[in-house]
């Protein structure tokens, strides 16, 4: 009996450690596919996940849930990578509909050389800085993360090397 009973926990410790791994592979993917459709449509490289930057991106989502889960600022330590930051209710997001709410930015996008005055229609360069950075065709790694406070969820990506670099082509 006591065999039987060992053998259920450990059945169950193994589905339980099998399904977090299922599910970061079905976030990872699910980050890839959604930025790089947007990459595809612009003919630059697909961008592959890196473990590294999604640590980074980790340390900074879960500072931002610290902060209450209300507001976004951007890390002013990056060491050099991209940084996208997303903050919508709980749940009521998909991973694609989070990076599609910077892909939508294209719309405004103007210039494919990064210029502060002229990249987009809306004279502010961070109304196109999000779908930029997704597509900017020197980068070539993505590691994202998330977290939750406030009732939202924070999502945090990180681009290595980073875009957005002034009076360079965007692709």
């Amino acid at each position: 009996m006591k065999q039987i009973f060992t053998s259920i926990v450990l059945f169950a410790l193994l589905l339980t450690v099998n399904q977090s791994v299922v599910s970061q592979t079905n976030f990872q993917q699910e980050i890839l596919t959604a930025h790089n459709k947007y990459r595809q449509k612009v003919n630059v490289s697909p961008l592959i996940w890196s473990n590294q930057l999604a640590n980074d991106a980790q340390q900074w989502a879960n500072y931002l849930a610290s902060l209450g889960g209300r507001k976004l600022q951007h890390d002013s330590n990056t060491n050099g990578q991209g940084e996208n930051l997303w903050l919508g209710t709980s749940k009521r997001f998909s991973y694609t509909q989070m990076v599609d709410g910077w892909g939508q930015e294209k719309q405004y996008l103007t210039s494919r050389r990064f210029t502060l005055e002229t990249v987009s229609s809306t004279g502010n360069w961070s109304d196109v800085g999000h779908y930029t950075q997704i597509v900017w065709k020197n980068t070539k790694k993505v590691g994202c993360a998330t977290s939750k406070a406030g009732g939202n969820d924070i999502l945090v990506c990180r681009y290595s090397p980073q875009g957005n670099i002034i009076g360079q082509p965007i692709y």
